[in-house]
């Protein structure tokens, strides 16, 4: 276990305690992650390319003789950290507040066992609101919980699939299924290539040697992710009716750039956007296990300028993070990550230039950075107590 899950750990069976007063009996934990390449590409049949963290969650708990689920939190933007509900056999789970118990009700609500009452806490070093999935390592770590009181219950797949509806039907999230799918089969020294049409996945071999994943948090937040959102989403299918393809999927750069007349320019360029990021994620799967490096980092520049230029959903933060980058001798590729419009920074740079990195940044950013070291680690498991 490392240093980091091992005092996620430590805290949150003192925090049971403080809680409850006495010993939890299981731990279920689950992953953050980071998405190296592949943006707005999972709702349009794409591929994905994200890693497991070891930032995550960790929820703790025990049986407790009740049809009633209690449940605190120590990491929340609603002021209240605590939450109780009957199990799904005495009343039908539905969502309520606060809002961060909904990935806990739904996840609840969906799981294949038997609930019982239990008592638990929830603790996560996961940032709020950083584009990092705090939300699925939520939902990820509960299932885990779950399996560890009342049973094993279904292959890796199914669960992940359980947690996204949890998010969608609780928490009124459409989310694709990638955070579900990383939280839950993550691998150390791997990323995960996944199909987000087939909803299968790969573990690619991360042989990136002397260098290292740095995450850069903005620690901005832009109220615009949610409505673009549904519009981004909207105009992606307006061309593949206009393409006659089933999604963006199954077109290609040739073909859209023979369209272009018919095509509203918004339009073409949310196209060009999402068919050559399927193109880049695809190139970045095979460039990673053959460490080529070089490569990776300008796939992930190109995506970056693709997210900016042609699919607006960049913001000036985010901009200023990935310029900053590229001034540093030693940065291989930097791009914003998650959604957008706030959120973190994801840049490949060698070790011994880490520090000028953070330098830089830290002297030029607008606002004040936070800095993440991103080790590619293991999924979701249940912890020895």
């Amino acid at each position: 276990m490392n240093k980091e899950k091992e005092a996620l750990l430590k805290k949150a069976v003192v925090f049971f305690k403080e809680s409850y007063g006495y010993d939890p009996k299981v731990a279920g934990y689950a992953p953050g992650r980071v998405n190296l390449i592949g943006e707005h590409t999972d709702y349009n049949d794409g591929f994905v390319l994200p890693i497991a963290l070891t930032l995550g969650t960790v929820l703790v708990g025990s049986t407790n003789s009740s049809d009633l689920c209690k449940i605190k939190s120590n990491a929340s933007l609603d002021e209240d950290t605590s939450a109780e509900f009957h199990v799904p056999s005495v009343n039908k789970l539905l969502p309520g507040e606060p809002k961060w118990a909904n990935y806990v009700r739904g996840v609840v609500a969906f799981f294949k066992g038997t609930v019982k009452g239990f008592d638990a806490v929830v603790v996560s070093n996961v940032p709020l609101g950083g584009g990092l999935s705090s939300s699925a390592s939520l939902e990820v770590a509960t299932y885990m919980f779950l399996e560890g009181l009342f049973g094993k219950t279904d292959c890796l797949k199914e669960k992940a699939l359980i947690c996204q509806r949890a998010e969608h039907e609780f928490a009124s999230t459409p989310c694709g299924i990638m955070d579900q799918f990383i939280s839950m089969m993550g691998a150390a020294n791997n990323a995960l290539l996944i199909d987000c049409m087939k909803l299968t996945s790969e573990l690619i071999p991360m042989d990136i040697e002397d260098c290292v994943i740095l995450i850069t948090n903005t620690n901005v937040k832009h109220n615009l992710g949610t409505s673009e959102y549904a519009v981004r989403r909207s105009q992606c299918e307006e061309a593949a009716r206009i393409l006659k393809v089933r999604s963006l999927r199954f077109a290609t750069l040739e073909e859209l750039n023979t369209e272009k007349a018919i095509l509203p320019d918004i339009i073409f360029r949310r196209a060009r956007h999402v068919i050559s990021e399927i193109d880049r994620t695809r190139a970045a799967a095979q460039a990673l296990p053959a460490g080529d490096l070089v490569k990776f980092g300008e796939l992930m520049y190109q995506s970056h300028d693709s997210l900016r230029n042609d699919y607006e959903v960049s913001c000036k933060e985010l901009d200023e993070l990935v310029e900053y980058a590229r001034e540093v001798e030693g940065v291989l590729g930097s791009r914003m990550t998650g959604g957008g419009f706030g959120g973190c920074t994801v840049t490949l740079v060698r070790s011994s230039a880490v520090e000028k990195l953070k330098a830089n940044i830290t002297s030029k950013y607008s606002n004040t950075p936070t800095f993440y070291l991103a080790t590619p680690s293991e999924g979701a498991q249940l912890l020895e107590l």
